[in-house]
């Protein structure tokens, strides 16, 4: 029964397009901010490989829950020290989530703009608590710090519910059909360099381009957020996705600029019988054993 009510509550935020209007303007307000190449680059978690924003969530709570933990000690000097913690922490961490909702669009941006929302107003109670605390209003600072963690966990369920059940923040490769046989893509005299080429391998869509010294082969909807890479651009020896300008080096998929953090899948790709053949050799089971492609 509870998991049925969550499931209706977040189906109503989903839907709820009155939200569009104050996202819209929240988006453009943090855009020249949030969008800006190397900030996007470090936000989006480029450098280390995933969005940096979850890792980071962890230090804000960790210090709000220990600072509850404190208060039940009667430790007020302890539990001021740690609200003020999560406040400092919590100021990156927004950022960085800020950076990644700019990207989402439809449902995904009104679940994320009531998720900022509910942080926001978190932090708001525990930026009062502990101004509270530090007036010698150690009750109403308290009671202040108790709303505050309720503003986290409501905060920290739409979060779930924006990575796990609509996979913001997931390669959006990870399930695609995996084929480990040779496959016809193209007529290698169609692939130049400079140019990408749409090609389609047993159901996967695949971009190919040429380099100097061989053709090379990727995924052709982009790991951020599933933008067709055929319709975007080659600069400086980079594939530069159509949406969000996030920019994958051509030699190996790897990210050159974010908002990306995962690279292209690459395909092995050879010339048989003058025809160019693909194919990707995978050991993660839902590429290998997927329902559809």
């Amino acid at each position: 029964m509870l998991n049925k009510l969550m499931d209706i509550a977040t189906t109503s935020v989903e839907k709820a397009s009155f939200l569009d209007a104050p996202a819209a303007k929240l988006a453009e307000l943090i855009s020249p901010v949030v969008q800006r190449p190397g900030p996007r680059h470090v936000a989006s978690g480029t450098p280390i490989g995933h969005p940096l924003h979850p890792l980071l969530v962890a230090i804000p709570i960790g210090a709000w829950s220990s600072a509850l933990a404190f208060d039940a000690l009667g430790d007020d000097d302890g539990a001021s020290t740690l609200i003020a913690l999560g406040v400092v922490t919590a100021l990156p961490t927004m950022y960085t989530g800020l950076s990644d909702w700019s990207y989402t669009e439809g449902a995904e941006k009104r679940v994320g703009f009531l998720h900022a929302a509910f942080n926001g107003l978190a932090l708001s109670a525990f930026v009062a608590s502990w101004v509270l605390r530090r007036s010698g209003r150690r009750g109403p600072g308290v009671l202040l710090s108790i709303a505050g963690m309720a503003g986290v966990s409501g905060g920290g369920w739409l979060g779930g519910h924006l990575a796990y059940a609509m996979g913001v923040g997931v390669d959006t490769t990870a399930f695609q059909h995996s084929e480990s046989e040779w496959s016809d893509l193209a007529d290698p005299a169609e692939i130049v360099a400079g140019e990408l080429t749409e090609a389609d391998l047993d159901g996967v869509p695949v971009v190919l381009t040429r380099l100097p010294d061989r053709v090379v082969a990727y995924a052709d909807r982009c790991s951020h957020r599933g933008a067709p890479l055929h319709e975007g651009t080659v600069e400086d020896g980079c594939l530069v996705c159509p949406w969000h300008n996030a920019a994958f080096d051509l030699r190996d998929g790897s990210v050159a600029l974010g908002p990306a953090s995962r690279p292209q899948t690459a395909f092995e790709v050879r010339v048989s019988e003058g025809r160019l053949q693909g194919r990707r050799l995978d050991e993660r089971s839902l590429r290998t054993n997927p329902v559809g492609r």
